[in-house]
């Protein structure tokens, strides 16, 4: 039980590694990285979004999200506008936006190819599967 849980494991790590791997090369083509282009993907899923909520959608810790929000900004791809109270919102510019977009379309290639061994009811129960692992986990596309 132990081992087939261990390969288990390492299978799923071994698949995100190649996906990521994947992502990071072909995500440089269009000028941005896995770590920027998935915070530009958060930021447009919740914008005006504090760096608490936008940090933990992009498995990171407050500082290091922080940190990689000041390059984005330092690019012009986020503006940082106060909110209520103490609150920093966090909103794309247009640059941001076609940053956003060309990453989805690498993204988009990426992960078609990753998962082309799979029929499209295999990916489904992959999908189904993993997020069982995770009964928070939001179900929305």
């Amino acid at each position: 039980m132990r081992n087939e849980l261990q390969t288990l494991g390492r299978a799923v790590k071994q698949a995100q590694y190649r996906q990521h791997r994947a992502l990071e090369r072909e995500l440089a083509t269009v000028g941005t990285t896995l770590a920027q282009w998935d915070a530009l993907r958060a930021i447009s899923g919740a914008p005006g979004a504090p760096a608490r909520a936008l940090a933990a959608a992009t498995f990171q810790s407050e500082q290091a999200f922080g940190t990689l929000a000041a390059r984005l900004v330092a690019q012009g791809l986020v503006e940082r506008r106060p909110g209520h109270g103490r609150r920093i919102e966090h909103h794309l510019t247009p640059a941001g936006e076609r940053v956003l977009k060309a990453g989805h379309q690498v993204a988009d290639t990426v992960l078609a190819s990753c998962f082309s061994t799979l029929s499209t009811a295999d990916r489904a129960t992959l999908l189904d599967l993993l997020q069982r692992l995770d009964p928070d986990e939001d179900r929305s596309p």
